[in-house]
């Protein structure tokens, strides 16, 4: 019976021959046995590439990717920072967000093993800090004093990871974590830019007034509150005037709600009066960024255009989209919400600065009590960012520089303990960025047959696309002329993009489509040919049912558990050899790339095909240099 060759594991850089189900573990993910080995190596592996990452960087590619990046990872930063300011009271929000943004993204890029990944902010890393706040507000403690503790003993746990090469336990994260993590990830993407575009129709709502005969009564007036709260009464107080005094009828809309004032008439909404054309307008830039984008994607394989012309569009595909609904919505001047980006370098709260005292007003015992979430904090870092670089570094991604995880966990862990300090957010590897990172950046055969698909070479391995992208969000302060232009629903159309995209190449997704397909119009993957069927959909039932979890801890109040939930697949994978024989797993759960099994098993069967044909004629032909015969 054939057995297959093996697949390299993650962070393996060259092939090699061995067992084909024997436990592998790449260079980078090997044990030294010295403190801080794992780190040296990484060092050692990543210096002679150095200066060629920023030589490979000149292209027009990565002007293309840092332009579609930089738009896409603002946003989150900038609603991160806008969420995290509603959960405290303004101690850290969207200044502060773009600020440590900028900062670690900076020095990610110029001194990390694989700069290819892209930092973001993280749903359980919200979640944390609002019952931190919460829990410091309830028992009257310093906020930002407590957090610095926690970030610091956090900064100190993970060096410890790093000098003890934990990193090394990467290899046990396989295809089937990775894809469940990812497929979660991507998921959440599609699903929240979907809903933000359902709550802009709470702000714009509907008009459902269709009385026609009555449209000349068509109004809305600010009028005098009915039922007054101690708000409104301590801010009229403040201004010495009563509700006599205050002219309800000649008010503008921005004065009405300063004053606490009520809406009435049937061109009221629960805001304030009807914006007509907004909400529909939003979802037509909405899904329109999202189509243009992905038919500007795929141009490269049109048949009009020159090669060059066609590569190129390509690439500024997602920046051309979002050049194009800009322009339009200028020149049609709809009122659609725009991104709002802080216009001053200063901290949201006065009574704060740039740098926070660990101790601070809080008791001395707390500096000691922060080591236990220091620890939930820790593993909630340690998974967020290794399991994005084991996608990062997939083998069939042909990456050719190597990787650096020791070297990855160690910037992280430092910049934690800066931003910390400087009372900034906690950045992390983030999934979906860094796999449209990625993808911006494949490099493609220029020169095929007619007809024939372009060849996929590789990525192209740079720092510079990562170091501008950030560059430039720390320099969106003194961009708000310009940024405020473009709307959101746009930007929410690109998380639709770059979230389905993301989608392609999971394997849990064609797995899944099984489901309703005949045999006979199965595709012919490659797991197919040597896994029964039954076999196949138990393991994607397992699978999906593991995502399914995911997704229900991390919609609840449980989210801080998350990470937890990730490391447990791991464990849940390793039940799976009780289940699946190692062959069967070796071909569901192998990190080789499809079409390269694919073309091992085509190749062989070829040369047996040759073997036979010869032994049949009983004669041996051997192939001569030169025009001899």
């Amino acid at each position: 019976e054939k057995r297959k060759i093996p697949g390299i594991p993650n962070g393996t850089t060259a092939h090699g021959d061995s067992d084909p189900f024997e436990m592998h573990s790449g260079p980078e993910l090997q044990r030294t046995g010295r403190i801080f080995g794992g780190l040296c190596e990484d060092i050692k592996r990543k210096i002679p590439y150095f200066w060629s990452d920023f030589r490979d960087a000149i292209n027009l590619q990565c002007v293309a990717s840092f332009l579609f990046l930089y738009c896409a990872c603002m946003s989150p930063v900038i609603t991160f920072g806008g969420l995290l300011g509603e959960a405290t009271e303004g101690c850290i929000s969207a200044i502060e967000s773009l600020f440590g943004a900028s900062m670690t993204g900076i020095a990610y890029s110029l001194f990390a093993g694989q700069p290819l990944t892209i930092l973001g902010s993280t749903g359980p890393v919200l979640v944390f800090e609002k019952i931190l706040f919460k829990f410091c507000k309830d028992y009257g403690l310093s906020y930002l004093s407590l957090r610095t503790c926690i970030g610091l003993w956090t900064a100190f746990l993970c060096l410890v990871l790093v000098a003890t090469d934990a990193s090394s336990l990467v290899c046990y994260i396989t295809r089937f974590t990775e894809e469940a993590f990812a497929s979660l990830i991507c998921i959440i993407f599609i699903y929240e830019a979907l809903e933000k575009l359902y709550h802009l129709g709470e702000t714009y709502p509907i008009n459902m007034y269709n009385h026609l005969e009555q449209l000349t009564h068509y109004s809305c007036i600010c009028v005098e509150p009915q039922n007054l709260n101690n708000k409104t009464l301590q801010y009229w107080n403040s201004l010495n005037i009563t509700a006599a005094e205050i002219p309800w009828g000649n008010m503008t809309l921005s004065e009405c709600i300063k004053f606490h004032g009520r809406f009435l008439g049937t061109a009221c909404g629960h805001h304030g009066p009807y914006v007509p054309d907004v909400l529909f307008w939003s979802i037509i830039l909405f899904f329109s960024t999202c189509t243009l984008s992905h038919f500007l994607k795929q141009f490269k394989t049109s048949r009009y255009f020159p090669t060059k012309v066609r590569s190129t569009v390509s690439d500024f595909a997602v920046f051309l989209s979002i050049v194009t609904m800009v322009l339009i919505d200028y020149g049609l001047g709809i009122p659609s919400p725009k991104l709002q980006v802080p216009s001053v370098f200063k901290p949201t709260r006065d009574d704060r600065g740039w740098l926070i005292n660990p101790l601070g007003p809080n008791p001395w015992w707390t500096i000691l009590a922060a080591f236990i979430p220091a620890l939930l904090c820790t593993i909630l870092i340690f998974m967020d960012q290794q399991i994005t670089a084991v996608i990062v570094n997939r083998k069939e991604h042909k990456l050719k520089k190597g990787c650096g995880y020791h070297l990855d966990l160690i910037i992280v862990s430092v910049m934690l303990g800066v931003c910390s300090v400087l009372g900034l957010p906690w950045f992390v590897a983030a999934t979906v960025l860094s796999i449209s990172h990625v993808n911006s950046l494949k490099l493609e055969s220029e020169c095929s047959a007619p007809g024939e698909q372009p060849k996929f070479l590789g990525i192209r391995e740079q720092r510079v696309t990562g170091l501008m992208i950030f560059v430039l969000m720390g320099l969106s302060v003194f961009m708000t002329s310009v940024l405020q232009f473009i709307p959101m629903p746009v930007l929410y159309g690109v998380f639709l993009y770059m979230g389905a995209s993301s989608l392609r190449g999971i394997q849990l997704f064609d797995r899944l489509k099984l489901f309703g397909m005949p045999t006979k119009h199965q595709p012919d993957f490659i797991y197919l040919r040597h896994v029964p069927l039954r076999k196949v959909h138990l393991f994607t039932v397992i699978q999906a049912s593991c995502l399914i979890i995911l997704w229900i801890i991390k919609a609840s109040r449980a989210a801080i558990v998350f990470p937890m939930m990730v490391l447990a697949l791991v464990f849940i994978r390793k039940l799976m050899d009780f289940i699946f024989t190692k062959r069967e797993l070796s071909w569901l759960d192998d990190v080789m790339p499809e079409s390269k099994k694919k073309k091992l098993e085509d190749e062989e069967k070829e040369e047996e095909q040759i073997m036979l044909t010869i032994e049949e004629e009983g004669t041996i032909q051997l192939p001569l240099d030169g025009d001899y015969r």
